[in-house]
């Protein structure tokens, strides 16, 4: 059931769906009032689609992200959470195909190679009930061809959302002994992510990682409205929402 809120959020704190529901408002709603809300749908695509909001929105979201990796450890496990998978994509191609959030990936390899984690749990499930793709075991091959020991990694194949990554990755955690860990994620997921593990009693050095956010005294921001930029402001509404969401129904610390 949480699953599919979670679905319904997505859709929900996002700009396009603001700006496509005053639209339709405004079709079947033919008074003069509802006159202004086509005006006022491209008002907010158009504000949502400026960097200097959409960066300002990740970078509110990102602020809480820490690096708490501790040099000179060697860490029991790193934990990698899914969502970095296009799932579709790779059913059709048959062939991994990755979104955004690949250097979580790329990281935990890093990570990995260089010794500074003994062993690492990839969690990650399907999108639903009939999706081919499980990620956890695709990211574990991934790592495995990379060169990675396949004793080194553990799949954890049935989680879809952070809690249910926080929960079966603190079952492993608990079962194979490891008292030392550190966690991979997005810099904008990493607050909530890391609530949630504690939440499970699991204390984790934090790693975060792929950053959408920049500082604007050091780089031009773009005025213009952009597809892209709209995608980020989505992203940081949705991540924002999800911490809310996740407070409210004690998921998270």
């Amino acid at each position: 059931m949480f699953f599919v809120l979670s679905k319904i959020l997505d859709v929900v704190f996002s700009p396009l769906t603001w700006a496509i529901a005053l639209s339709a408002v405004a079709a079947f709603r033919r008074t003069a009032p509802s006159r202004v809300l086509p005006l006022l749908a491209g008002v907010v695509l158009c504000v949502f689609s400026m960097e200097p909001v959409s960066n300002r929105l990740m970078r509110w979201t990102e602020e809480g992200a820490r690096r708490t990796m501790k040099d000179g450890v060697t860490y029991d496990v790193v934990v990698l959470l899914g969502g970095l998978v296009d799932h579709r994509a790779t059913a059709t191609a048959n062939a991994p195909a990755y979104m955004d959030g690949v250097e979580r990936l790329l990281s935990t390899f890093d990570v990995l190679r260089a010794g500074r984690a003994r062993y690492a749990i990839l969690s990650g499930g399907k999108d639903d009930d009939d999706d081919p793709v499980v990620e956890g075991p695709l990211l574990a091959d991934q790592l495995s061809q990379w060169g990675i020991a396949k004793d080194r990694l553990i799949s954890e194949s049935s989680s879809k959302n952070t809690k249910e990554n926080a929960r079966f990755s603190a079952d492993l955690i608990r079962t194979r002994g490891f008292k030392t860990v550190l966690l991979v994620t997005s810099a904008a997921h990493m607050p909530r992510a890391l609530a949630t593990f504690e939440a499970e009693n699991v204390t984790a050095d934090a790693l975060p990682v792929d950053y959408r956010s920049f500082d604007p005294d050091r780089a031009h921001e773009r005025w213009l409205p952009r597809a892209t930029a709209l995608a980020v402001s989505a992203g940081a509404l949705r991540e924002l929402a999800g911490r809310a969401v996740y407070r409210i129904v004690g998921y998270g610390r």
